[in-house]
């Protein structure tokens, strides 16, 4: 499914698991792992079986260290070539930002320039407390897109993002829940057992109810005027009037877990 090496890709208790797997680099990557990346967004979206998706990256090093230096000579050495990463980067992000299921971004360790930038396109970030942060970009004569910019201004507000670009300096873990840039900050040997836990939590939810919030939320941020209110109003609607609707009160009077189906 991922057609590189440097992308893994499992399934468990409906919670999909990527895993950047470029270790000896610190998770760098490279333009095929932001085309694996896609497809295993597309999967993982496909599938009703998963309902949340977990980004990780191997070692316990680095989540995502940004992009491969190594391969700019290869990958980003003209304007078209620029181009073409640019829009390939553009739709590995999407396919995480419109994913219409929960994704969680497990950080532990560096999580710098793309690293950062594909953490803000999850849902939530939760990070082992030796982790930092940080978008060197002023530091390499980088511009980044009005898209890209967009996602962080929305997370942790136009000071901290000027904060984080002007500086291009490295931020701890402690920095980053301050910013408001992580949801949770928990010890190292302990940040797989919580996410996985986390995820279990989400995944045991109405699928219909996580996947409207989701989508209302984002909404949400829009400008009045602009939201889709046909679409959230519809959402709502199909939650009231699906099975799940129907098992949750049953399993809520008859005091047991619930067992949605999505439907």
């Amino acid at each position: 499914m991922t057609g590189s090496e440097k992308m893994l890709a499992r399934k468990a208790d409906g919670i999909g698991w990527v895993t950047f797997n470029n270790p000896e680099r610190h998770n760098a990557v490279s333009m095929e792992m932001w085309e694996a990346l896609e497809r295993i967004m597309a999967d993982f979206t496909a599938d009703p079986e998963v309902r949340v998706v977990v980004l990780t990256g191997a070692g316990g090093r680095a989540f995502v260290s940004g992009a491969d230096i190594s391969k700019f000579e290869s990958e980003r050495s003209g304007e078209a070539a620029v181009a073409a990463y640019q829009a390939q980067t553009a739709r590995a992000y999407d396919s995480v930002s419109d994913c219409p299921k929960p994704t969680i971004a497990m950080i532990q360790g560096h999580c710098i320039g793309g690293g950062t930038a594909l953490a803000v396109c999850c849902d939530m970030r939760i990070c082992g407390e030796t982790a930092s942060f940080g978008v060197p970009a002023a530091k390499l004569g980088l511009g980044y897109p009005l898209h890209g910019l967009r996602k962080l201004v929305d997370l942790v507000g136009p000071s901290f993002a000027k904060e984080i670009f002007f500086t291009a300096k490295k931020w701890s873990s402690e920095d980053a829940r301050v910013m408001g840039l992580v949801n949770r900050v928990v010890p190292n040997d302990q940040l797989e057992a919580f996410v996985t836990d986390y995820a279990k939590t989400i995944a045991g939810n109405a699928p219909l109810t996580v996947g409207s919030a989701k989508f209302i939320i984002g909404q949400a941020l829009k400008n009045r005027g602009e939201a889709d209110e046909a679409t959230c109003d519809a959402m709502v609607k199909a939650c009231f009037a699906s099975e799940d609707y129907v098992e949750g009160r049953r399993a809520f009077m008859e005091k047991r877990p619930p067992q949605f189906k999505g439907r």
